[in-house]
């Protein structure tokens, strides 16, 4: 690429850098020689000191000299973190590099604050992302540098050479034991070279490691390749473990679940799968999330890069071909999430969706909850779901104590009951007293909380999932976030709660019984919702599902979105930054 820069027809300032989550923002003002070419395009990439483009910056707008753009550090592009290395911002236009990005005056002083750390892997490791300027240039050139570490000792170096107990026969032994990653990689590997071809039908494997059962999105789209007798052309596999439960799997569960993956042609998950993180499988294998999340508030895997409990620079997620979503609009919170390119992720819709907007289905189940909770019949029925508080499913609890039973009991009169549906993982039941129990029920039981929706007048939750779902019954939602401030903290979220919300916030229990009494739930909120988050209200999510990905009938708008994020990805692997000579 021919380097116009000393010419100056085109000078660059960085005047503002700031961080949304994963995201870096920069405000770039231009300014033209007087002969420059003011109408041509330009391109901003960061070109590391091998002159090798890592990153193409997106265009939010211009604000006329000012260009706003972002880059995502954890995917740039190319579906990895953005490499360790040294980089200038280079302004280019016509093919032509122009300008070599600069920092103004009033910046400088903010950018040590500008810098950030990303911790992952226990917090014993960082990302670490630093701006800075150099003694003896020439101006103040825009420096970024990126750092991947681990912990390492500030003690003082230890005198004994080698590791006190160190048995290298019980480290080669280690090493090689069946239960361990290598084995089981070469496992994989060896079953994947044996088996790749055997089947005379492609492969479809439904495969969870969250669960020992099918359920929501999978046991929807094989449910669906069944009516349609599509196992006459395919070979379906299934293979349904919980690492959570059961964190140290039998080598026969080993051996039976790598040999399915290495049969597969397709791969359909419903969650992250632990396995994946270190088990890289074949490339021509297609990978596809059907993650039960309709888009809540949470912020989760990529999304929460630097708090407890993120990934790690490769995960599971990086080997996703594609992801579902529900429209358009929402689907890079998701691509955010699993640290892959918007166009991967398919607005098909979600597949459990179907059967919940079937009417014959919503008229058997309503008369069955009617039958099961008699109480609710004739009533308003307040279905209260938050999520849980906690860090995993071990400590995963809810503060009861901030309910004031005796309050909800007494607003509920004859008009309304309650049902109290917890998080699965909150294994402390509601605590409700006998005198209570005419007008409040614990349903932590019933297995299906979209079924409890049909009953449901007015949804009470925080920052769960579930608001998805319930948005199709276009009926109002109260938002109990006692702990926002806290929560948005320790675990994040993925975009704004107060704005997002699709009805009421309260922040004490006191508020949420104002509301109710008043009946204050801000509404038109749930329209924009829907409005926002579906692009088909049908029952046809698990048939795009199969057509898109399966039958390979993508639409035209995604191959398009598809190709243009192939051809970035190879402009930067091809793009050539060195001085010419």
């Amino acid at each position: 690429m021919e380097n116009l820069v000393e010419k100056r027809q085109i000078t660059a300032y960085v005047t503002k850098i700031r961080w949304e989550r994963i995201w870096l923002h920069l405000e770039v003002r231009i300014q033209y020689a007087e002969n420059a070419d003011k109408q041509s395009e330009l391109s901003f990439y960061l070109i590391n000191g091998l002159y090798e483009a890592k990153a193409k910056l997106k265009a939010e707008g211009r604000n006329q000299d000012t260009y706003k753009l972002k880059l995502n550090i954890t995917n740039p592009g190319t579906g990895l973190c953005l490499p360790q290395g040294t980089y200038s911002l280079i302004v280019c236009q016509n093919h032509c590099q122009m300008a070599k990005a600069e920092i103004t005056e009033s910046l400088v002083k903010d950018m040590s604050n500008a810098s950030r750390n990303f911790l992952y892997g226990g917090r014993a490791k960082i990302y670490s992302v630093t701006f800075y300027v150099t003694e003896g240039d020439e101006g103040l050139p825009f420096i970024m540098y990126v750092l991947a570490s681990t912990r390492t000792a500030i003690s003082a170096p230890n005198s004994q050479s080698g590791k006190k107990g160190f048995d290298p026969k019980k480290e080669l032994k280690k090493r090689y034991s069946k239960f361990n990653k290598p084995f089981k990689t070469d496992m994989y590997w060896s079953y994947r070279k044996k088996y790749k071809h055997k089947s005379q039908k492609p492969v479809v494997l439904f495969m969870s490691e969250q669960s020992t059962s099918i359920s929501t999105n999978l046991k929807a789209v094989k449910d669906r390749m069944l009516a349609r007798g599509m196992d006459k052309e395919f070979l379906i596999l299934e293979s349904y473990r919980s690492s959570v439960t059961t964190p140290r799997m039998g080598l026969q569960s080993w051996m039976d679940t790598l040999k399915k993956m290495a049969m597969s042609d397709f791969i359909f998950l419903d969650d992250h799968a632990p396995m994946l993180d270190w088990l890289v499988i074949d490339k021509d294998t297609v990978i596809t999330q059907l993650w039960h999340a309709g888009a809540g508030f949470k912020a989760s895997g990529y999304s929460r890069w630097g708090h407890i409990g993120c990934p790690a620079p490769y995960s599971c997620h990086r080997q996703y071909k594609y992801g579902i979503s529900g429209s358009k609009n929402i689907a890079h919170f998701f691509s955010e999430v699993w640290g892959i390119n918007d166009s991967q992720v398919l607005p098909t819709g979600m597949p459990r969706i179907d059967e919940f907007l079937d009417e014959g289905y919503r008229g058997k189940k309503t008369k069955e909850l009617y039958k099961k909770y008699p109480m609710c019949k004739d009533k308003k029925v307040i279905l209260f779901a938050p999520t849980y508080r906690g860090k995993n499913k071990a400590s995963a609890h809810y503060p009861y104590e901030l309910i004031d039973f005796e309050r909800l009991y007494e607003l509920c009169g004859e008009e309304y009951v309650v049902l109290f549906k917890m998080h699965p993982w909150v294994a402390e039941g509601v605590p409700i007293l006998d005198k209570y129990k005419d007008r409040f029920a614990d349903v932590g039981t019933y297995p299906n909380i979209n079924d409890l929706f049909y009953i449901t007048e007015l949804l009470i939750t925080d920052y769960s999932s579930n608001i998805f779902e319930y948005s199709l019954m276009r009926k109002p939602m109260l938002f109990f976030a006692f702990d926002e401030i806290q929560y948005s903290f320790s675990r994040g979220f993925h975009r704004d709660y107060e704005e997002s919300a699709p009805g009421k916030i309260c922040h004490t229990f006191e508020e949420v019984l104002q509301a109710i009494e008043k009946e204050d739930y801000e509404y038109p909120k749930v329209e924009e919702y829907v409005e926002k988050h579906f692009d088909y209200i049908d029952s046809g999510a698990s048939d795009r599902v199969i057509d898109w990905v399966l039958l390979g009938k993508m639409p035209d708008f995604v191959q398009r979105e598809l190709a243009a994020d192939a051809a970035v990805k190879k402009e930067l692997e091809t793009l050539d930054f060195r001085p010419t000579i």
